[in-house]
């Protein structure tokens, strides 16, 4: 396999299975998308749809629609499997929709959750993760179709998150609907609660990228800036080559986690928030962190096809999560790019994308979506869902998007 094949093969299902899949769940009724298909692909129409499964698929749309203005997907690519890319504006056009008229709370500000089946307000927590992926969403729809609401309406989700979801320290989690604390069950796990996580400081990072991207704000600069310095002083543990996942208030480390699936993915988006800053002091200073999170987990983690999930305590969870092989395709290729005297992160790319191919993409008529887990054989863990809150097509369509522009020679 080379670059292209594997480029190839990602447009064909990102196209043929991805797409399809998602546009089937779109809600004409009540707006936005479905929010839960069980194991057995049975869609739940009245489920509650998470606001980030739809900023994601916002972001998805969004993103499938400036390859075809890029020149990355052509008409006939679209036309081969039975719709266009103005079927695709569409989507992004109703998803944004819902994003804008449901999503975004008018009275308190900031984004919901989730919501219930019929649009109305749901769980109303203001967790500064939701935040940020609704900001990743707006920028790349601005971007794809320069509706300046798009942009105001992140601008405004930045004040947000700014004036009250940060305190002194850096950024916090959980916010009742009017902004005061609340307990972070939504981005705890492993037996602890966290007062601050790398994971939420993580896609804040992300999305502010994204929106530097397409507006170059100083300000949003400033807090990349920001941002960087605390993964590097605060999140990443040189001694462990990795970063840790769970803090106190002060950023002391609250457990003894490796989130083999996190430092992959944070590897290749910290570089890619470098390359879209583009300052020289910041590539210097992230470059060899990034290539050691992206080493380590190779060496431990990776057994020549696939990626385990973590390790708690010294115990590895041997689990295959289904973010977790499509983020290590672009961290191995990212590390491939960085440093080309190590051919065995292409090797290791090509790799988990076969193991992908052949085990994890749901190849069962009605889906071709994603298995959420799959044992290290490949065997699916069955009755998890296909479709609930934090299943989408985010990680996997990115993975598609991200591969297709590095084989064009674009690397942000």
């Amino acid at each position: 396999m080379d670059l292209r094949t594997m480029s190839d093969e990602m447009k064909e299902h990102l196209l043929k299975d991805i797409v399809p899949f998602w546009r089937r769940l779109r809600d004409d009724e009540y707006g936005g998308y479905y929010g839960f298909m069980s194991y057995d692909l049975a869609t739940d129409k009245k489920a509650e749809k998470g606001c980030i499964l739809n900023s994601r698929i916002t972001w998805f749309f969004s993103n499938v629609f400036l390859l075809y203005k890029t020149g990355l997907i052509e008409y006939d690519d679209f036309e081969k499997y039975g719709y266009t890319y103005l079927d695709i504006r569409k989507e992004a056009m109703h998803a944004f929709s819902f994003l804008a008229d449901k999503c975004i709370d008018k009275e308190n500000g900031g984004v919901f959750w989730s919501l219930n089946y019929d649009g109305t307000p749901g769980d109303t927590t203001k967790h500064t993760y939701n935040q940020a992926f609704c900001i990743y969403a707006l920028a790349s729809y601005y971007d794809a179709t320069k509706d300046e609401r798009a942009i105001k309406l992140a601008k405004e989700l930045v004040d947000v998150v700014e004036n009250k979801c940060r305190d002194e320290g850096g950024y916090l989690e959980a916010r009742k609907i009017d902004f005061t604390p609340e307990s972070n069950e939504k981005l705890s796990e492993n037996g602890v609660m966290a007062d601050r996580t790398m994971n939420t400081l993580l896609h804040v990072f992300e999305a502010y990228s994204e929106l530097y991207r397409v507006t170059q704000d100083p300000f949003i600069g400033e807090r990349l800036e920001w941002m960087m310095d605390a993964f590097a002083e605060k999140m990443y543990n040189p001694a462990l080559h990795r970063q840790e996942v769970f803090f106190d208030n002060d950023y002391n480390s609250i457990i003894d986690l490796y989130s083999y699936g996190h430092d992959i993915e944070t590897s290749w988006l910290i570089d890619r928030g470098v390359k879209i800053l583009g300052k020289k002091e910041y590539a210097q200073k992230m470059y060899p962190i990034t290539m050691d999170l992206a080493s380590n987990v190779y060496k431990v983690a990776f057994d020549g096809r696939s990626l385990a999930n973590e390790c708690d305590k010294g115990v590895v969870n041997e689990g295959r999560v289904w973010w977790v092989q499509a983020e290590s395709v672009l961290g191995f290729l990212n590390a491939a790019f960085m440093d080309p005297t190590r051919p065995e992160y292409m090797k290791a790319a090509f790799a988990q994308w076969n193991f992908i191919k052949e085990y994890v993409i749901d190849k069962r008529k009605g889906s071709h979506e994603w298995y959420a887990l799959v044992d290290k054989e490949g065997k699916p863990i069955e009755g998890i869902p296909i479709v609930e809150p934090w299943k989408c097509p985010y990680h996997n369509g990115r993975m598609c998007i991200e591969v297709i522009k590095k084989n064009a020679g674009i690397h942000i």
